[in-house]
């Protein structure tokens, strides 16, 4: 039997297959851009992330935590950064190396899955950068955990998550379907209905969950916004579904 994280992967791909808004790799024209100095990156649906919280990026060792799909490694390559990204799906991992090889750089490109212990020495990295991703995920304090150990001391770990709010919803997102925590693995209906409509294998997480996790972890938060999810709607009502954070080790 296939474990959660094998379904994901797998369903990730096909997504990808299918032009999936989040792995579609960036155009040269926008690694171009880049190199001047003209570049944005999103950790959630509409909002880019502010520059400052980056600081500069020539000569730091970023890690792109399932960040994988050549759209924000390439980004922070064209800004003189050292990359690492860890993705687990084959589809996405493909595309970050296609970007890559285009461009003429080098990055590590690692197919791995992030409920498992990272493959790195402690304080390795200046920077972890962790799009909309642990909602694939049923545990996440370990990952915290794992990306404090990791980062260097004073390094930025900088993430976006979704609140929970989008799983109480049909997908027209005006009838209330669900009941939070939505876990497939603990709700037999959750579970078939979550490979009956391709959605893979999700969990809503609480902000307790992952603000309060980062805190537990030992990081210092520093900043943080909302967003919508761009379309739908929630979005047409202003209903905040998602936020990134910035905090410090």
């Amino acid at each position: 039997m296939k474990s959660y994280q094998e379904i994901n992967s797998k369903i990730i791909d096909m997504w990808c297959k299918d032009g999936w808004i989040w792995g579609q790799p960036i155009t040269h024209e926008v690694y171009m851009k880049a190199l001047t100095g003209n570049w944005d990156v999103v950790l959630t649906p509409t909002k880019a992330v502010p520059h400052e919280w980056f600081g500069d990026l020539n000569g730091k060792k970023v890690f792109g935590l399932a960040s994988g799909g050549g759209q924000q490694i390439p980004i922070f390559q064209a800004l003189g950064a050292e990359c690492t990204v860890l993705d687990y799906s084959e589809k996405q991992c493909e595309s970050e190396c296609m970007v890559a090889e285009r461009e003429g750089y080098s990055v590590q490109v690692i197919r791995g899955d992030m409920t498992k212990p990272l493959p790195f020495e402690d304080e390795t990295f200046d920077l972890i950068f962790h799009p909309v991703s642990n909602c694939y995920v049923e545990e996440v304090e370990p990952i915290f955990k794992e990306c404090y150990r990791i980062l260097k001391k004073g390094g930025v770990f900088i993430g976006g998550f979704d609140i929970g709010i989008n799983y109480l919803f049909d997908d027209s997102e005006t009838v209330i379907t669900y009941s939070l925590p939505f876990n497939p693995l603990k709700d037999k209906k959750v579970y078939e209905d979550s490979i009956q409509n391709d959605w893979g294998i999700q969990f809503s997480h609480t902000l307790e969950e992952q603000i309060g996790g980062q805190l537990k972890a030992g990081f210092k938060l520093t900043d943080l916004y909302e967003d919508t999810n761009g379309e739908g709607n929630l979005h047409a009502h202003g209903v905040p579904s998602f936020i990134a954070t910035r905090a410090v080790k």
